[in-house]
């Protein structure tokens, strides 16, 4: 029997989990992923994060669920996921030669408590071409990541510099996580 809850969908929080050797399951969140417009990226993340835990917990009250949710921002806008290709282009577009905030929040849930939290982490890309990015978006990894791209992937290569929890930008900041979970006795 696991003892987390993954209120995720994502396979690479899923390679992260095994990775790291928990055992768990997945629950996905079927949510309207709808934030207050007032609220700042970091603020809003957290809220998504807490949202998709609480939306998995309701029916799981015995478990530890563990949500989360990722975005990019630069200049006041906000890059979630790209919606197609062209979307995609755009985002990369704006993104190149740029540095931006990849801010990861995370909720865990549990009978006794629950605590949320968010990670941020700071990333540079290189200048990218129009074929740089026409090729990258032709490879259909960009379609379904924060900010249309993947650093753990074909992505990686317009990636100049990181200042921060490398695990933040792939979507599950792990030390900070296992902190949080030591401090609240649940490892």
């Amino acid at each position: 029997m696991s003892k987390f809850i993954l209120a995720s969908n994502s396979p690479r929080r899923k390679e992260l989990m095994e990775l790291i050797g928990w055992e768990y399951e997945i629950i996905t969140a079927n949510i309207e992923e709808n934030v207050d417009p007032e609220l700042n990226p970091e603020e809003a993340v957290t809220e998504l994060a807490f949202q998709k835990a609480l939306a998995v917990f309701r029916h799981h009250k015995d478990k530890v669920v563990l949500g989360f949710d990722t975005l990019v921002y630069t200049d006041g806008k906000i890059y979630g996921k790209p919606k197609d290709a062209q979307e995609a282009r755009r985002m990369l577009k704006e993104l190149a030669g740029k540095t931006h905030a990849v801010v990861t929040g995370v909720a865990i849930m549990t009978q006794a408590k629950s605590k949320s939290f968010f990670t941020k982490t700071l990333v540079t890309f290189y200048p990218m071409s129009d074929k740089e990015i026409e090729e990258y978006v032709a490879t259909g990894e960009p379609l379904d990541k924060a900010g249309a791209y993947a650093i753990q992937g074909v992505g990686s290569r317009f990636v100049e510099t990181i200042q921060g929890d490398y695990f933040t930008i792939v979507g599950m900041p792990i030390a900070r996580l296992y902190q949080e979970l030591k401090e609240m006795q649940l490892l």
